[in-house]
């Protein structure tokens, strides 16, 4: 009596699913590889961004890079706390809406 009555149609399908993957991984990598290639040409070529002057970062508008804004949760504050602002996260800088952070437009 056969013992594996199943196994060819699981051979085929870890075939078929290998063959996929396989396929799936050489063209995200090729797809990484033009997008890498066209990025670096256009950054060649293009102007520095007028905005943050090429660097991608500028200092952040709402807390003027203090790190910290005056808040209190009513309107006319008994308190007011400092907390961590919410654009920059307390890093200071904030990515260039301009650019997105690459520094070129």
């Amino acid at each position: 009596m056969n013992q594996r009555p199943f196994g060819t149609w699981i051979t085929g399908a870890a075939v078929i699913l290998g063959g996929i993957a396989t396929l799936n991984v050489a063209s995200t990598l090729t797809l990484k590889a033009l997008h890498f290639a066209s990025e670096n040409k256009r950054k060649k070529i293009a102007l520095p961004c007028m905005t943050c002057r090429g660097k991608g970062f500028y200092i952040c508008k709402l807390c003027n890079g203090n790190a910290t804004i005056a808040w209190s949760p009513m309107y006319d504050p008994i308190a007011i706390n400092p907390c961590v602002c919410p654009t920059c996260d307390g890093n200071r800088v904030q990515r260039c809406l301009n650019c997105v952070g690459k520094g070129y437009d």
